[in-house]
């Protein structure tokens, strides 16, 4: 199973930014109030932005798993667990077990 990830829900939110409005000759998005920094007038929230939001952030609630019928798991658990015994099929993987003891019979389980 995956770890659910996703971002932080204030990241790129976390200054106080109003747009300039028209009639300066700049971009409508919004900018950094105050003044006595380099931060100030720089662009704020949007995607295309330095320390902006990203684009859709990602969300928790993504689909991360598939259901699967129990007898189709446990078919299929007991499949790779019959798999591991051939050890053609193991090499045909890229597992190095040349140098690996096997007797090449399946144990009871």
């Amino acid at each position: 199973h995956r770890q659910a990830y996703a971002v932080s829900k204030e990241a790129g939110h976390q200054t106080s930014a109003e747009s300039w409005g028209t009639g300066r000759a700049v971009a409508r998005i919004p900018r950094v109030r105050g003044g006595g920094t380099h931060r100030s007038g720089q662009g704020a929230y949007g995607n295309m932005c330095r320390s902006g939001r990203m684009f859709a952030p990602t969300k928790t609630w993504r689909k991360w798993h598939r259901r699967v019928n129990r007898k189709m798991r446990r078919y299929a658990i007991c499949s790779a667990v019959a798999a591991s015994a051939l050890p053609s099929l193991v090499m045909a993987r890229g597992h190095r077990i040349d140098k690996v003891w096997h007797s090449g019979v399946l144990g009871v389980l």
